[in-house]
Parts: structure tokens; sequence; C-alpha cells
């Protein structure tokens, strides 16, 4: 069974940084995703990395301001988010894929494996 544990989140302004992390246990041969989700909307994809670190995907929404990346080393996935918008609070999820499925996705349903959340809050 595969443990996610987030951090990383807090309040920052409008234009701001914040890198979220997610420390995995067990083997990192997973594909592994960020996902957020605001009160009363349906969960969003934010970005997805494969096993390897290669081929990151994003939604329309961050590209060109978050950033996916993995240290297999450390078992850890990271998010690193600039240029913040209000529009960007959110409770931010981790989620790996199980051992063996590499490739990235973007669909929540092929992420059996959950963390518990962190909450970003972007101030205008």
């Amino acid at each position: 069974q595969v443990q996610l544990v987030e951090s990383g989140g807090g309040l920052v302004q409008a234009g701001g940084s914040l890198r979220l992390s997610c420390a995995a246990s067990g083997r990192s041969s997973y594909a592994m995703a960020w996902f957020r989700q605001v009160p009363g909307k349906e969960r969003e994809f934010v970005a997805a990395i494969s096993s390897s670190g290669g081929r990151p995907t994003y939604a329309d929404s961050v590209k060109g301001r978050f950033a996916i990346s993995r240290d297999n080393a450390k078992n850890t996935v990271y998010l690193q988010m600039n240029t913040l918008k209000p529009e960007d609070t959110a409770v931010y999820y981790c989620a790996a894929r199980l051992s063996g499925r590499t490739w990235a996705s973007e669909f929540g349903y092929d992420y059996p494996h959950w963390g518990q959340g962190t909450q970003v809050t972007v101030s205008s």
C-alpha cells in the first residue's frame, strides 16, 4: 500500500510562489500527479509525471506557471507553483498510480492512491 503525504501549502499573495511536496512510501515505479479541489466543485487535474520523470503534462490553466518534478531517490514529487492567482486556491492532492503503471494520466480514476491534501490559498 502506497502512502502519500503532502506538504508545502499555505497562504500567499497573488503573483507569489509556493512549492508543494509529496513524499511517497515504497518504490517509485509509478506515475504520479497533482489534482486540486474547491468545495462544491469537482476535482480538477493539475499536472502529472511519468515514473522516470519525463513527459510531464499540465492542465491548460496552469501551463507556463506550474512545474511538476520528482526525485526518485527521495521518493518525492514536487509541484512548483509560480505566478499564483486567486483562482488557484484549492486543496491540492497528490496521487499515485499502481506500481508498474509508469505513464502519466490526467484522469483521477487512474490513481488508486491519494494523499490527505494540503490547502493553498491565494489572496488578491
